[in-house]
């Protein structure tokens, strides 16, 4: 079994029932962006009305990273700093913003910055939020809390959304398939429905 783990942050959560590679998250100039403090981030944040961008697509949305390394800088083009380096594809970022081919994207301890768009992905993945009480979430046979489960993760865990019915996901995570509540999940919004 292995530890899922941030770079420069001591390895302490781990998956149950599941094998997942390390996430690595660091930002430039030795700071650290770790997403996974228990208590600073929640589920889903509840959604902001949307309104249509540049793009003509809604805005705010969430959307995935499609490199393994992705510069998030503090303005958008490449004149602009790097504010930290993502290290991980496949992670849920939400657009708050568009500015020609740039997006001004939000993670979930709340960091922002811009990355191109051709790094970003309409593939839509979650990953289990931490909670104060330090619970796993149990991946269930059925959406019904009553079910059997199927497996149980870790908080950070990366999992692929199948589908929301605007309570329950259908998550796949590795060799693991189940539902969870979508309040447990960072990277679809409170309700939404996702086919």
């Amino acid at each position: 079994m292995k530890n899922l783990f941030f770079r420069n942050v001591p390895a302490v959560l781990s998956v149950t029932c599941l094998l997942v590679s390390g996430l690595a998250i660091w930002a430039v100039a030795g700071k650290s962006a770790n997403p996974m403090q228990a208590g600073e981030i929640t589920a889903s944040i509840d959604q902001a009305p949307q309104q249509l961008g540049p793009s003509g697509l809604p805005l705010p949305r969430f959307v995935t990273l499609k490199a393994n390394k992705v510069n998030v800088r503090r303005g958008p083009s490449s004149d602009h700093p790097v504010a930290f380096v993502f290290q991980r594809k496949g992670l849920p970022v939400e657009i708050i913003a568009e500015f020609e081919t740039w997006r001004k994207i939000r993670y979930s301890d709340g960091s922002e910055g811009w990355i191109l768009q051709s790094m970003l992905t309409g593939r839509r993945n979650a990953f289990v939020a931490p909670r104060e009480d330090g619970t796993l979430l149990n991946l269930h046979w059925d959406k019904d809390e009553a079910s059997g489960i199927s497996a149980k993760l870790s908080p950070g865990v990366l999992a692929e959304i199948s589908a929301c019915d605007g309570t329950w996901c259908e998550l796949v995570a590795g060799d693991y398939e189940g539902f969870a509540p979508q309040s447990r999940v960072w990277g679809v919004y409170p309700g939404e429905v996702v086919d």
